[in-house]
């Protein structure tokens, strides 16, 4: 067997045919090759991301009952669910599902879907809800990658530097829109409770309702008024 060695190589080459004269090409770096594998992978990932946010709604002020199941039921009327996912809040002490983002088929029943929200009250559970319905935008999701070539830049301010009166003032209007967003959702959930009440006494009054025609079908009532009237319940 013959190798053929390389100063700064350091191994043998097992391959007896290759001649120094092939190798005169500078060999390709790879980092840079490992680099551009990488750009490629974040673009094709980002690629994809936007086509999901372009099939995918939000939907806001959803009942805290509200299941992915309940969601599929309601929006099967219109369009195929793929996904259901529901944004948290980590901004207030309450776990209640306020939104939603749903993935649809493509973008055409995603656009489909939120006009119809717009024109027509979203039964959920045989009731009407007062939902709001979008287009999902791409900082609406929490697991969106970086866009190709963005970097993030970290940088700690003490008192004296430039930028520190700027964060001093959003630290304090955070503060003050924490406050105000705290207002709000107990207003929400006080509203969601007179809401859920009023529901209630229209599925009691319904259900009363149809209770009464099917006890005066089955107990004969209704054959007896109707021979009374000299009606005939099979008239079409």
């Amino acid at each position: 067997v013959r190798s053929l060695w390389i100063r700064g190589l350091g191994a043998p080459m097992a391959n007896p045919d290759v001649h120094v004269e092939s190798l005169g090409a500078p060999m390709a770096n790879p980092n840079e090759h490992a680099e551009g594998m990488m750009g490629e992978h974040a673009e094709k990932e980002y690629a994809d991301f936007e086509a999901r946010v372009k099939r995918t709604i939000y939907i806001d002020h959803l009942s805290p009952v509200v299941t992915r199941q309940v969601i599929r039921a309601a929006l099967s009327q219109c369009a195929h669910v793929v996904s259901v996912e529901f944004v948290e809040n980590y901004t207030i002490p309450y776990d209640i599902p306020a939104a939603a983002l749903v993935e649809l088929d493509d973008e055409s029943q995603a656009r489909s879907a939120v006009d119809l929200m717009r024109d027509f009250p979203f039964i959920i559970g045989g009731m009407p809800r007062p939902v709001r319905a979008s287009l999902a935008r791409p900082e609406m999701f929490p697991d969106r990658p970086s866009p190709p070539g963005s970097k993030m830049e970290f940088l700690w301010l003490k008192q004296g530097d430039p930028e520190y009166d700027g964060m001093s003032k959003l630290k304090s209007l955070a503060k003050r829109q924490e406050a105000e967003n705290m207002a709000l959702i107990k207003n929400i959930l006080e509203e969601e409770k007179e809401l859920a009440a009023q529901q209630q006494i229209m599925l009691d009054a319904n259900y009363y309702k149809y209770d009464l025609l099917e006890n005066i079908v089955q107990n004969g009532t209704v054959k007896n008024l109707a021979g009374h009237y000299r009606v005939n319940l099979f008239d079409g």
